[in-house]
């Protein structure tokens, strides 16, 4: 039968997954398959998994069983092999290479910082600091017919708005990438303008806590940054 795999741990590590069930949706009992020095945290499965909400819920659900005890390899939801046969003969052959991914975690969370600036009051800020913008503002304002200048001032603004985010992103990755063991960068979604996840070791989560608590308290205008974890290193998993 089917299995679909969690996650790859260290023998040592005491997998305590008595009574989770795993994805699908006949929610078969989570299991260890063994090789090695390695286990694979799996479930049985007898369909296709797709990123339903429940099934998403069920596979976070083993990841945080596991990292309260150590951190394991977290495998991206939807990993699938043949049957349990195959997956000893994965662990087998790659334990050298799951082995250092785990050593490379070892004790680790991954914390997460996206970081947004509000559009409105860069706009204003843009027209206080340019003298440029200003003038073209204020031409236009002043019922102006040359039809350069929206564009003129859109283009001014749409690089001055570019360089503020990059100079805040580059400021906050200078001040929280030290509080991580690594870090990583993804690109920003929607208003963001970063994406920043830290492999924090456990006894350093407080000081991330802490640089959160301060980068709020500051109220810096317009300014919203948003912190999640501690989380599985998903991240820092290759």
């Amino acid at each position: 039968m089917a299995v679909y795999v969690y996650a790859v741990t260290l023998r040592d590590h005491p997998c305590r997954i008595d009574g989770l069930t795993g994805v699908g949706a006949h929610g078969a009992a989570v299991r260890v398959v063994s090789a090695g020095d390695l286990h694979a945290v799996v479930s049985d499965i007898d369909e296709e998994i797709r990123p339903k909400r429940r099934d998403v819920a069920a596979h976070q659900a083993v990841q945080d069983r596991l990292m309260a005890d150590g951190t394991p390899l977290p495998l991206q939801f939807g990993y699938t092999a043949p049957d349990d046969g195959a997956v000893r003969q994965v662990l087998e052959e790659q334990e050298g290479a799951y082995r250092a991914a785990l050593e490379r975690v070892q004790d680790c969370a991954e914390y997460n910082i996206k970081a947004s600036l509000e559009q409105e009051h860069l706009l204003r800020e843009i027209l206080d600091d340019s003298p440029e913008a200003r003038r073209l503002n204020e031409e236009i304002l002043s019922g102006s017919p040359d039809p350069r200048l929206p564009l003129e001032l859109g283009q001014l603004i749409a690089a001055e708005v570019e360089q503020r985010r990059a100079n805040a992103a580059d400021g906050l990755v200078r001040s929280l990438a030290p509080l991580g063991r690594e870090h990583t960068l993804h690109v920003p979604g929607g208003e963001d303008f970063l994406n920043l996840s830290l492999l924090v070791p456990r006894d350093g989560a407080a000081a991330v806590l802490n640089a959160h608590d301060e980068l709020v308290r500051a109220d810096d205008a317009g300014l919203s940054v948003r912190l999640t974890g501690p989380l599985p290193p998903y991240s820092f998993v290759a």
